[in-house]
């Protein structure tokens, strides 16, 4: 991989070290669902790891957040959200098993 390359936003290497934990989700997340998805446990489509969401490497110099696996840097999770709609798209998640603290 070349990791010369460098763009109006900066080089690969600050790239992929510009990411943030996916506790960063948290807040957005809490506008859509009234549970804290952070703990949920996801597994990558990609490799099969799982995890709590929490543990995605989360970036957030797209317009929107996108959330990849921490172990085979697959896209789990985007989230995009404008006015009056917000975009979940969790097709690099393979299942997502929600806590529901005592509920049923």
């Amino acid at each position: 991989m070349d990791t010369d390359r460098t763009s109006a936003q900066g080089t690969y290497e600050e790239y992929e070290t510009a990411y943030e934990d996916g506790n960063t989700l948290g807040g957005p997340l809490s506008e859509i669902f009234a549970v804290d998805l952070t703990a949920a446990v996801g597994r990558c489509a990609g490799c099969g790891a799982t995890g709590p969401l929490a543990r995605l490497r989360v970036y957030d110099r797209a317009p929107g957040l996108v959330a990849r696996c921490p172990d085979c840097s697959r896209v789990v999770l985007r989230l995009v959200w404008g006015p009056d709609t917000a975009w979940l798209d969790l097709q690099g998640a393979a299942s997502l098993a929600i806590p529901l603290d005592g509920r049923g």
